[in-house]
């Protein structure tokens, strides 16, 4: 069975801003149309996992009961239109803990698949930033990049990696997946 892997800011909620962190549920702000997105991936039955870097918890930003906080707000809110996701993967790490688990490695994806029938490879990672398309690759999954984030289509000249496919958000690239046979 396929799976679809949502980065977090950016994809379903507003992107803070480069070194910025969304640091409390009254900084979180979903995006539009994203839980009609995740509802609609809900419907098709995909195993629905968020895979996000959350650098801020080691670096003192917040808190991880902080994390866990917004997080238990943001299921709930999409639990209440019909969206489910089915668990929440995050590295706390900075890049210079060279965690296996921190994107653009595959670690939060092999975690979320363990001892689980997912076939990466016919599976969607979706997120914000060539560190996602990254991601994607190195789980050997499709890769969407949104442009509701952090990347601009007019950087595309210098993206070190090449997305499979793009859309404007995620209701796009949602709305792309329910209605392909890929």
């Amino acid at each position: 069975m396929k799976a679809i892997f949502l980065d977090r800011d950016g994809v379903i909620n507003k992107y803070p801003g480069d070194t910025k962190y969304v640091t409390s549920w009254k900084e979180f702000r979903f995006l539009p149309n994203v839980k009609k997105a995740i509802a609609l991936l809900t419907g098709k039955k995909y195993p629905i996992f968020v895979i996000s870097n959350q650098a801020g918890v080691s670096k003192s930003i917040y808190s991880q009961d902080t994390l866990n906080d917004i997080t238990n707000r943001m299921l709930k809110a999409l639990e209440k239109s019909g969206a489910k996701i089915n668990a929440v993967y995050y590295c706390t790490h900075r890049d210079e803990d060279h965690c296996p688990c921190r994107k653009p490695k595959a670690g939060l994806i092999k975690l979320a698949v363990k001892n689980k029938k997912i076939d990466l490879k016919n599976s969607f990672f979706i997120g914000d930033t060539i560190r996602d398309i990254h991601t994607a690759k190195a789980a050997g999954c499709k890769s969407i990049l949104v442009f509701s984030g952090a990347e601009k289509p007019s950087h595309r000249d210098s993206w070190p990696a090449r997305p499979d496919f793009t859309f404007k958000n995620l209701y796009a690239a949602a709305k792309f997946i329910t209605a392909t046979a890929l």
